[in-house]
């Protein structure tokens, strides 16, 4: 049986990491637990827990294997009342249909987070084992949590009797611990994701080039994956004096980033809704994007930031001309931004939204 109404509500997440804040689903569930701790709700416990962990994949089964053995011991001792999956795409999703089976099977309902930026590519309609399996996944969730509307017309359109059950809710971002600041003398642009293809950093460092010949600008990308590969090219491009490629950096270091930068340029071919942009909109930085996954609904083109075409070079290269040479257009758009944050993307609304969903997962019965 699980409680509703007043009583407390017994929630166990998983997230990749337990919530150590690397990586985008982990920053965003390790801001999820400052936030609770915070408002100090005493109807609702909260815990996390990794189920992938952060070293290489070969462990991931000892994670998952200690994961299970937590839950089972959680709903045997009655403090177990909803789980909620953090869900992406490839292992993620098998590991998240072995978890969400064992709930199923223990009456315990689940809340499905989407996150995954391919997941339209990765869950298709053709007749197959996996598309079966993730159809069964998405049917039995109690909640499901989308980043946006596309992905709420993505997965009705799968299983269309789910639709009552499908909620929008965005990522959020809190509010900046450190005063914004800027690049002083130099306009920092700022890129802040996992470094390859998917992201668009070649067309960055494409983009970065062309715009040798401009003064008053310097760029940071920062993040895990290609590191190397992307720092050959700066050098080969001659930007070894103007970017910064530090690699993955922490909570504490990325604060700082957002403080001391002026632009942030996310130039991804694939996105669900991605944490980097929101984080910068909090700090009132000027925005470059891309339009895909959720990003039109928090990014209106020249009124709280630029969206250039995926893979535009050209464009993406005037977006960051244009901000650099033009400190007016950087602080209207950053206004902008930062108030459509304080209104949508703000991290207390969040908390809320996400509690709601746990609290009708538990009110939901799939058997």
């Amino acid at each position: 049986m699980t409680k509703t109404g007043a009583q407390v509500l017994d929630v166990l997440v998983a997230t990749p990491g337990g919530g150590v804040g690397q990586g985008g689903i982990d920053r965003m569930m390790a801001a999820l637990r400052t936030e609770a701790e915070r408002q100090g709700q005493p109807d609702l416990r909260i815990q996390f827990a990794a189920s992938r962990g952060l070293g290489h994949i070969g462990f991931s089964i000892l994670h998952m294997s200690v994961f299970i053995v937590r839950m089972l011991a959680l709903r045997l001792a009655g403090r177990l009342d909803v789980l909620h999956l953090n869900l992406a795409i490839q292992g993620s999703t098998w590991r998240k249909l072995i978890l969400a089976s064992i709930a199923h099977g223990m009456g315990v309902p689940y809340v499905l987070h989407l996150h995954g930026a391919e997941y339209q590519e990765y869950w298709t309609d053709a007749p197959s084992r996996r598309n079966r399996a993730i159809g069964w996944l998405f049917a039995h969730a109690g909640r499901i949590i989308v980043l946006g509307t596309i992905w709420e017309q993505f997965v009705t359109s799968r299983i269309p009797e789910i639709g009552s059950r499908v909620l929008i809710v965005p990522n959020a971002a809190p509010r900046p611990v450190l005063a914004h600041r800027g690049g002083g003398n130099q306009v920092h642009i700022l890129f802040l994701g996992r470094i390859g293809d998917r992201k668009g950093v070649p067309q960055l460092g494409a983009a970065l080039a062309r715009m040798q010949g401009d003064p008053g600008w310097r760029a940071t990308i920062a993040g895990d994956g290609n590191v190397e590969a992307a720092r050959v090219a700066a050098r080969q491009a001659g930007l070894a004096d103007r970017v910064d490629i530090p690699g993955w950096v922490g909570p504490e270091q990325v604060a700082e980033l957002i403080a001391n930068a002026d632009i942030m340029v996310l130039p991804s071919f694939h996105e669900n809704l991605p944490i980097s942009v929101i984080e910068a909109m909090a700090a009132g930085l000027a925005v470059v994007a891309t339009p895909v996954g959720a990003v039109e609904d928090i990014i209106t083109n020249e009124v709280n930031g630029l969206l250039v075409p995926p893979g535009d070079v050209d464009a993406l290269t005037l977006a960051l001309q244009r901000l650099v040479a033009d400190p007016a257009l950087r602080a209207r758009l950053g206004k902008a931004a930062l108030e459509v944050h304080r209104a949508r993307l703000d991290m207390a609304p969040y908390l809320g939204a996400i509690t709601d969903a746990w609290r009708g997962a538990a009110r939901h019965s799939t058997h």
